[in-house]
């Protein structure tokens, strides 16, 4: 039984086939999810072929040290926006033995949200190792927390499967 609800485990179960059928590795990067990407992967037996590691980057100073996210970035920029995704998901990247990574960054609620940066806004990037990069910025709404997550989490396995695929 999946901890995840059907439509982020069918998902994940199809990006771990594929990455193992090619022999890729995924690593990820995440904020508002908190692990919850590499949490849906890593309830897939076998996993382990196609999972190197994923980085929990709740904090400015976390993507930082972790990714590489550059102070001037985040003072420019903020920590929700398509720029950090981006480095985000390079820091993930060059920091991993994967061919795929997959970082988002956003505001889950139920609060923190701003008129610029509403609740349930979501930057997400993810990169392969052949240079191809996506961005999505995804307005998911003030739908709760746990759903904005969820959202999230299908979201980011999509962009990956998208990028397995080419």
């Amino acid at each position: 039984m999946s901890t995840f609800d059907s439509p982020v485990a069918t998902l994940a179960e199809q990006l771990v086939t594929l990455c193992k059928s090619r022999g890729l590795m995924v690593a990820t990067a995440e904020s508002c999810t908190g692990g919850l990407i590499a949490g849906a992967l890593t309830d897939i037996a076998g996993s382990s072929a196609v999972v190197d590691r994923g980085f929990v980057t709740y904090t400015n100073t976390a993507k930082m040290e972790m990714l590489g996210v550059q102070p001037s970035t985040l003072a420019a920029y903020g920590a929700v926006s398509r720029e950090t995704a981006l480095q985000m998901v390079q820091g993930a990247l060059f920091r991993s033995r994967a061919a795929l990574a997959v970082a988002v960054t956003g505001i889950a609620g139920p609060g923190g949200g701003s008129v610029d940066k509403p609740v349930g806004l979501v930057h997400l990037a993810a990169r392969s190792l052949d240079g191809k990069i996506l961005h999505r910025e995804m307005r998911y709404g003030d739908l709760g927390r746990d759903e904005v997550r969820l959202a999230t989490v299908a979201t980011a396995l999509e962009m990956l499967l998208e990028l397995a695929q080419a």
